[in-house]
């Protein structure tokens, strides 16, 4: 598996979503890559911490430009 293939897997394998062939591949590509050990170790971090966030948690003036940087990376 390639680093590329790993990034694009990340959420399924996050999510106990990947078959048992794709997830040993899965494995076996972090036990050889550390970049990607810490690319999964950072996914899981940020996945832990947003899924801790409200909506009230985020300042008015954060959620607007936030929500105007999505809107302007939808047309372009």
């Amino acid at each position: 598996m390639s680093c590329r293939e790993l990034v694009e897997l990340v959420t399924d394998y996050l999510l106990g979503e990947l078959d048992p062939a794709e997830h040993a591949r899965f494995e076996a590509h972090l036990e050889e890559c550390e970049g990607c050990r810490i690319y999964v170790d950072q996914m899981r971090r940020t996945v832990s911490v947003v899924g801790a966030l409200h909506e009230d948690d985020v300042a008015p003036e954060a959620r607007a430009a936030l929500l105007g940087v999505f809107r302007d990376w939808k047309r372009g």
